[in-house]
């Protein structure tokens, strides 16, 4: 197989392998800013820390380290126009692109918190570092609430996908659901990934 046929398959291989969307919100000094991530873990329960992958050089992540708060919204399988509208470099600067969004503050950090997303978190920056062409900003999660039931946003093989839980196909019977087969809402994420470059 050749260089180029090699990393094709490797980036397609590396693709399958699901991702929850979600946007992170920041508010320093008066200016709100919000962009979308499909690079977020829950790194440890006890604490609770989050690592999101951040283009290197990420206004947010630039606002988030001189706030030292920022917060998370997980998107819901019907909020893919979010994860492309805070993924468009294109969008307007500040609060105007949370423009006509129904939202409210988050006591903790100031960040604006999206109505309808499946759960906010609010962070408090525990570091941050540089891997490869991103930046992982680390944080510890202060407080959390559910939003409304749904499935979560995931990206998988290209693509945003409202991701519907259930049981594994090879178990007739489990306790508690621990597959999340997806449904295709737009063939978007190859587009996301270069518009996310910009931010």
């Amino acid at each position: 197989m050749s260089a180029p046929a090699a990393a094709e398959a490797r980036h397609a291989a590396v693709g399958r392998l699901a991702a929850p969307v979600t946007v992170l919100t920041v508010c320093h000094a008066g200016q709100v800013h919000g962009t979308t991530v499909s690079a977020l873990t829950q790194l440890s329960r006890t604490p609770a820390l989050m690592a999101a992958g951040l283009k290197e050089g990420s206004h947010l992540a630039h606002l988030a380290l001189a706030e030292g708060r920022f917060a998370v919204n997980v998107l819901s399988g019907g909020q893919s126009a979010l994860a492309r509208r805070f993924a468009d470099p294109s969008r307007p600067p500040g609060a105007a692109q949370f423009d006509g969004l129904a939202r409210r503050r988050d006591p903790y950090s100031g960040a604006p918190l999206l109505e309808g997303a499946l759960a906010h978190y609010a962070c408090r920056v525990r570091g941050s570092f540089v891997v490869g062409d991103h930046e992982v900003l680390l944080g510890l999660v202060v407080r959390a609430d559910g939003g409304p039931p749904g499935v979560p946003l995931l990206s998988y093989d290209g693509e945003l996908c409202a991701g519907a839980p259930g049981p594994a196909t090879d178990l007739a019977r489990t306790p508690y659901p621990t597959a999340f087969p997806v449904v295709p809402v737009f063939p978007a994420i190859r587009s996301l990934e270069k518009e996310k470059a910009a931010l």
